[in-house]
């Protein structure tokens, strides 16, 4: 059972997917995840419940929703969860609804909402599932950043430590990468 891990539904558990069709980022991974954000967006001295207070999310691949949830936990609005499996997108709707959490579900694939996403998020998370090939990764990187990430927005994937970090189009100025031991975070930001 996965958590939030702070902010406004701090200790809630999530439901997860059954079965192996999501691996859910793991609390320790996501809290490292989140102390890189708060200090990317300048929100250090805030409280929990507001650190991420103005930041419009786009996650990607959300499975039971948990990054997309703690980012609402921590004040972000709007937040946009996508998964193209129905009954997962009907697990991550519970999931809001329990945690009284703001967040529009969308049930569509991944490279249709990076190609029209409606509005530019200043934070878009990927976690595909690992066998999406880094070359499917690329093509979202390159709609997304064509399409979907506002000025100076940041775009963080999830990858298995085993496989090819992702090369970022040239509107990504600023890369960098974090390992967790099975897991890699690639981050970039649009300049």
């Amino acid at each position: 059972m996965s958590r939030i891990i702070s902010g406004s539904a701090k200790g809630r558990r999530l439901a997860t997917p059954k079965g192996d069709a999501t691996r859910p980022t793991t609390d320790r991974t996501r809290e490292a995840l989140f102390s890189a954000l708060v200090s990317w967006f300048d929100a250090t001295g805030a409280a929990p419940g507001e650190q991420l207070s103005g930041i419009a999310v786009l996650d990607l691949f959300a499975g039971s929703g948990a990054v997309g949830l703690e980012a609402a936990s921590r004040g972000a609005d709007p937040v946009v969860l996508v998964e193209a499996d129905r009954p997962t997108m009907k697990l991550i709707e519970h999931n809001a609804r329990t945690l009284g959490l703001r967040a529009e579900v969308r049930a569509v694939k991944a490279d249709v909402a990076a190609s029209s996403p409606g509005r530019r998020f200043d934070l878009v998370f990927l976690d595909p599932p690992y066998d999406v090939a880094t070359d499917a990764i690329e093509d979202l990187l390159v709609a997304l950043s064509v399409s979907a990430v506002a000025p100076r927005g940041l775009v963080v994937v999830e990858r298995s430590s085993r496989d090819r970090a992702p090369s970022w189009p040239a509107e990504f100025t600023d890369t960098w990468e974090r390992r967790y031991g099975e897991t890699t975070l690639y981050y970039g930001s649009v300049g």
